[in-house]
């Protein structure tokens, strides 16, 4: 059985993690085993799915049938590659160093790879017909794409090269006759031993190119197999975040034919006839026109925009209406896809 892969990307705030949730559990309600997994640390999966916790590894969805979920831990998944990438003696002194530390949990293109990685993990699995994949929002998706190239050319890139001495047998044993005693004189100079812990944690960090590079490689191929769906809205940042998406996207990736506008307001917004007639104090009832007509250009300026943006990019565009409340249930997940049946296409049969 092999997987199939929905990556949903866009900025943030745009309703990634609810669109995601209310994707797999349409699939579910299909009897696909399905999978849905988040970066978001906000916990937006968990509530949408109306579940207490998740973790980083796949939980069934008690109240919905052929369903689980996960909520990616970076720290716990960069510690998993760290084992399988380096020797167990490296492995402990990475995990134990605060550079690596600082690496892993603060960047966001490590992130964006742990997060690759885990998706690879899972469909390698073959465990689940569909796989659900939200983004995090930095580069608003493209950094997910990039992330593995970004990745292998760090440790492995011209500056690293430099820094460490070419790839040889023994570079480590050369490093520690020649270049650690310079540097531990140095650090005496400076008074603490900064230069000589940097340099032996850029040795260890070399050390994880082989492993890194051949995955990043396997990442980039799920990528390039799987069907991207970019979500915005109408506002203006968002709308830059897609619009990079979809002209800045590198050529390895999977391309997209879709955008999904969610939050979008109702066309019925446009036409105050409620008012005509109804029994309301005149000043009120000014108010409430002057109220309607701002609302109508809106309407009407996100209408334009819409069109606009998918004819210059020659896109299938999605329009998800505006709800009063995020959902908070798998029903209400359901009522959510109901509301934009075309979503249900990108699902497989």
């Amino acid at each position: 059985m092999s997987t199939k892969v929905v990556v949903i990307t866009g900025g943030g705030g745009v309703g990634k993690t609810t669109l995601s949730a209310a994707l797999a559990v349409g699939a579910a309600r299909r009897n696909l085993q399905t999978c849905v997994v988040t970066v978001d640390p906000a916990k937006r999966l968990a509530d949408a799915l109306g579940v207490e916790t998740l973790g980083n590894h796949p939980t069934a969805v008690a109240n919905q049938p052929g369903l689980w979920a996960a909520m990616l831990d970076v720290s716990a998944s960069w510690e998993a590659m760290v084992h399988r990438h380096a020797a167990p003696e490296v492995a402990e002194r990475l995990l134990a160093d605060p550079f690596f530390r600082t690496l892993a949990d603060r960047f966001p293109a490590a992130q964006s790879y742990a997060a690759g990685e885990q998706m690879a993990e899972h469909i390698e699995s073959r465990r689940w017909d569909l796989l659900v994949v939200d983004t995090p929002p930095a580069g608003g998706g493209i950094d997910f794409y990039a992330a593995p190239g970004r990745m292998r050319e760090f440790i492995g890139g011209r500056l690293l090269r430099w820094l460490t001495g070419a790839s040889i047998p023994g570079r480590r044993a050369i490093y520690k006759v020649t270049a650690r005693p310079a540097l531990k004189l140095a650090d005496t100079v400076l008074g603490g031993p900064l230069l000589e812990e940097v340099a032996d944690f850029l040795m260890d960090l070399r050390s994880l190119h082989d492993g890194i590079s051949h995955r990043a490689a396997a990442i980039e191929l799920h990528l390039r197999r799987a069907t991207p769906i970019v979500v915005t809205t109408a506002y203006p940042t968002p709308m830059r975040e897609a619009r990079r998406f979809f002209e800045d996207l590198p050529e390895k990736a999977g391309k997209s034919d879709t955008v999904v506008f969610n939050k979008q307001l109702p066309a019925t917004w446009t036409d105050s006839a409620a008012l005509r007639g109804a029994e309301i104090e005149a000043p009120i009832r000014t108010a409430l026109r002057d109220n309607l007509t701002r609302w109508a250009a809106e309407v009407r300026r996100q209408h334009d925009i819409k069109q606009q943006f998918a004819a210059r990019h020659e896109l299938h565009m999605i329009e998800v209406p505006w709800a009063e409340s995020a959902p908070t249930s798998v029903d209400a997940l359901a009522g959510l896809l109901a509301s934009a049946p075309e979503l249900e296409e990108h699902l497989p049969a």
